[in-house]
């Protein structure tokens, strides 16, 4: 079988059983069942050709996970404030896409805390859960507030970080499953030592806890790699291997993982 194709981030669901499930679009239409491919060879060759995942542009170099350099410098999802934000700037005016955040930005956000290579604190849309979770390859996660805009959401995680950590440990993640934590304890102890904080924030009173249950999830694995070798196209045109499992955004291969969201708009031929 082959297919080609521009690459994009790997649809990831999570199914009834609490197992991920995965399928890595490839442009035009075609999207394929990744995790049905588990033991087999697969082959992704490069075919010289990056696209801007918004514009479609033929680039020679992506930026920001697939876009061309224009987007970059004109999209507000491209913006410092999108991995930051706390330093929203929209009330400014200064918004680069202002219609784009009132979509975006002006939705409910939830803080959670999740176990993907220890536990961490992060923020997402409501929509976008348990999406985000299984980007980020986490085993255990719960959602402990809810906001009604990203700006108070990062506001609310600057404070959680200064107890919490705010990344993911990739190599260590890839390793195999985490070490299981009671999250709804880190919550209660969490929101006990911060109270006061949140509350004094301009905003505060809109902050809203959650009494969510924590998310138990596992992935498609059939072995985890002892040394995570990562694999890049920029270096080597084309990647090849027995596909192991699926975690995050990364195919785990016998050789080494790939990172598929990182090489989003690459052309790409995949050969099972």
């Amino acid at each position: 079988m082959k297919y080609c194709g521009d690459l994009r981030k790997m649809e990831a669901v999570l199914r009834p059983d609490g197992k991920a499930g995965y399928r890595l679009p490839l442009g035009d239409g075609t999207s394929v069942p990744i995790d049905a491919l588990l033991g087999r060879r697969l082959t992704l060759a490069w075919q010289g050709e990056i696209h801007c995942i918004h514009c479609g542009r033929k680039t020679s170099k992506s930026f920001n996970q697939g876009y061309c350099f224009p987007c970059v410098r004109r999209l507000a999802r491209c913006d410092t404030c999108i991995v930051k934000p706390e330093l929203c700037h929209f009330h400014q005016g200064t918004c680069r896409e202002p219609e784009w955040a009132r979509d975006h930005c002006f939705q409910p956000h939830v803080v959670y805390l999740a176990n993907a290579s220890g536990v961490k604190v992060g923020i997402t849309r409501r929509s976008q859960i348990p999406t985000r979770w299984l980007d980020q390859g986490a085993t255990q996660a719960l959602a402990i507030l809810q906001v009604p805009d990203r700006r108070l959401a990062g506001l609310v995680e600057a404070i959680f970080r200064q107890s919490v950590s705010d990344r993911t440990q990739w190599q260590k993640m890839l390793k195999g499953e985490a070490e299981p934590v009671d999250l709804a304890a880190r919550r209660e102890r969490l929101l006990d030592e911060k109270r006061s904080q949140i509350e004094a924030l301009e905003g505060g009173e809109a902050v809203r806890p959650l009494a969510d249950e924590p998310v138990t999830i596992r992935y498609p694995v059939l072995r985890y790699p002892e040394k995570v070798k990562a694999w890049n196209f920029d270096k080597t045109g084309t990647v090849a291997g027995v596909l192991q499992g699926i975690k995050g955004q990364y195919l785990i291969l016998d050789t080494g993982v790939l990172n598929v969201r990182k090489f989003a708009g690459y052309r790409v031929m995949l050969t099972v």
